[in-house]
């Protein structure tokens, strides 16, 4: 089967790694289904991969890709949840020790065929396509968990979701105008900000520029670019939600301001399978429609992995 995969860890030079071409067809153990693939999408863990983090040398050739949507052999429409937790878990599958994704330790979605363990297939739904469907299981699922389960804010909340452009920062935009939060966005540049306007940004204003509030809730991916400013935002007793620090993972923790205006910072990674469900449902009821920004076929692989890697608004698909 035609497949996009990393023939070997390039911590240096990860694009060196990319080839498209033939891998054979996933195994399928029992417990597990095979997925024809109808789109995947692109995200910085496929660049990790490359790079050789999270996976031995000994696992190369490596098939990319952790998301995706397709048609099971038995012709069921399905959305590919994620994390595959160890034998026997039960509960939030993102404490489990022993979790993985695709590509860490099996193959991943940038393929004609893979195999996933049954539990993590959910049903498409009739209102999502394929290729929508395909950002939902890393880039939303991420962004839903911060708001409905770690930020413990309720509807009529402001927030603000910090680099307005990033693929997490669309998706809480979108899911926080959905579940009834005046949301408000930061971007460096007037592009920025008119597209956080479009997908439903009550206000964008420039990075680091002073708030007409303060917020309830700060939803950082950024890191040490943004997080003066996000510890500067959020009233007394807010709280900051960070899931990532693409710009850096060291800022000022500003330890005064923490203890003194008592705010609360919470990591999040990821989301569970029951949120995934969830999530599924928020979109199908409010007709909330995942953004991709561009999709690519399979055999372009390795160019999508480029325009992934120079960064941009949005998110990337492959459709085999």
């Amino acid at each position: 089967m035609l497949a996009v995969y990393a023939d070997a860890p390039h911590p240096d030079d990860p694009l060196a790694g990319i080839v498209v071409g033939e891998r054979p067809e996933p195994a399928v153990p029992d417990g597990w289904t095979r997925v024809r693939v109808r789109a995947a999408s692109l995200n910085r863990h496929d660049l990790w991969t490359l790079r050789g983090v999270g996976i031995r040398p000994e696992q190369f050739p490596m098939i990319l890709g952790c998301d995706g949507a397709g048609v099971t052999d038995d012709g069921r429409d399905v959305v590919i949840y994620p994390i595959i937790a160890s034998p026997g878990w039960s509960g939030d599958e993102t404490v489990d020790p022993r979790r993985h994704m695709l590509t860490e330790r099996e193959p991943g979605t940038f393929a004609e065929y893979v195999a996933v363990p049954d539990r993590n297939l959910l049903p498409l739904p009739a209102s999502m396509t394929h290729a929508r469907a395909a950002v939902l299981g890393t880039t939303y699922l991420t962004a839903y968990r911060m708001l409905a389960t770690r930020s413990g804010l309720p509807a009529g909340s402001t927030i603000l979701v910090q680099g307005a452009t990033g693929g997490v920062s669309t998706a809480l935009i979108q899911l926080g105008r959905a579940l009834g939060m005046r949301v408000w966005a930061t971007s460096r540049t007037e592009a920025g900000r008119s597209r956080a306007v479009d997908l439903g940004a009550h206000a964008a204003f420039e990075t680091g520029a002073r708030l007409p509030d303060r917020v309830d809730g700060v939803f950082e991916s950024v890191g040490k670019q943004t997080w003066a400013h996000s510890m500067r935002a959020v009233r007394p007793g807010g709280v900051v939600v960070c899931c990532g620090a693409t710009s850096g993972y060291d800022p000022s923790a500003d330890l005064q301001r923490l203890f003194f205006l008592q705010i609360s910072v919470i990591g999040s990674t990821m989301g569970t399978l029951d949120e995934m469900r969830r999530l599924i449902a928020v979109c199908d009821a409010t007709g909330l429609v995942p953004v991709v920004d561009r999709t690519y076929p399979l055999a372009q692989g390795a160019q999508a992995l480029r325009d992934l890697e120079e960064g941009g608004p949005g998110k990337l698909v492959l459709v085999p």
